[in-house]
């Protein structure tokens, strides 16, 4: 028999099975899937290439042309063609400004969320693995967290950040920015864990592993860990859509990030300013790009829900 027709050689491939796998199919066959996927992509394409993509450098001051100042879009009376959506009353491009904005607010948004999951998944692992008094003195944290807003915990934290560090460089002040968000928002994944984690501990294969001597840290992130994060992705998808909308909220507060290294929502806060005086695209283009960033989001995140629940299959 030859090698070449083994069966060791005709198994299919890794990615040849993910595309003959439901989760595919699931996803190619959902309108609402693929149009959020898109629309999330473009996003985060538009925004992580915006120095190559935008039209203009809106915080170059060189390039800045105070008589551009306060222009309609391009298809209104007074707009011109190099300023598609308009300019503010600095003579920034409103266009790039968005792309430059929505690369902060993602940053920041993705940052919070990875040390909400960091934070989140470690304690539900430990509280679901352990149980006994470490379990309950987690939940005990957990409900004293669930028990204020969250946007109060972060303006909280970012208004003190700002009192204790006004002259902050703008790493430090993004920090604060992150772990603002960050902190109310580990408790959904701990919570989740611990619930998945309590039904994968009474398992048989975690039971051999103790049996054979392996340590509990090794049982956790080896054997339990990959069995748990299904939830914490979906959660994690719909946490980013979150975390960028309380972004642009603490920025239109004004607890956000520096006016030199504006979001979304300092985009939104400083065209409120001029909103009575006509500059309506200051705010509607802003909130159209926030909005679709989270709605996208949002649907995706319901799919994958949907899509990795076995129930539903």
């Amino acid at each position: 028999m030859n090698a070449s027709s083994s069966p060791a050689t005709d198994a299919p491939s890794a990615w040849a099975r993910f595309f003959d796998g439901d989760f595919w199919h699931s996803f190619r066959t959902s309108p609402m899937a693929i149009g959020a996927a898109l629309v999330a992509l473009g996003c985060m394409i538009v925004a992580l290439f915006a120095g190559v993509i935008a039209p203009h450098n809106p915080f170059d001051l060189a390039t800045l042309e105070l008589s551009d100042s306060m222009l309609p879009p391009a298809w209104m009376e007074g707009g011109q063609a190099k300023y598609l959506l308009g300019t503010d009353e600095q003579g920034r491009d409103v266009l790039s400004a968005l792309m430059y904005g929505a690369r902060i607010s993602l940053l920041i948004g993705g940052a919070s969320v990875l040390v909400s999951m960091l934070i989140g998944v470690s304690l539900g692992l430990l509280s679901g693995y352990a149980g006994g008094r470490i379990d309950g003195f987690i939940m005990r944290v957990c409900d004293v967290m669930l028990s204020f807003p969250s946007i109060l915990i972060a303006l909280l934290i970012a208004g003190v950040g700002r009192a204790l560090f006004p002259q902050a460089h703008d790493s430090l002040a993004f920090g604060v920015l992150i772990l603002a968000i960050a902190l109310p928002g580990w408790v959904q994944y701990a919570r989740t864990v611990r619930g998945s984690t309590m039904v994968e501990r009474s398992k048989e294969y975690v039971q051999a592993a103790r049996v054979v001597g392996v340590p509990p840290i090794r049982i956790m992130i080896r054997h339990v860990l990959p069995n748990v994060l299904g939830p914490v992705l979906v959660l994690a998808t719909i946490h980013l859509a979150l975390a960028i909308q309380t972004e642009a909220t603490l920025s239109f507060l004004g607890v956000g990030v520096s006016p030199t290294s504006p979001s979304l929502g300092t985009f939104i806060n400083e065209g409120n300013k001029q909103l009575f005086s006509g500059a309506w695209w200051l705010v509607i283009f802003p909130g159209t790009m926030l909005l679709l960033i989270a709605l996208s989001m949002n649907l995706f995140g319901d799919w994958l829900r949907d899509a990795l629940n076995p129930r539903l299959r």
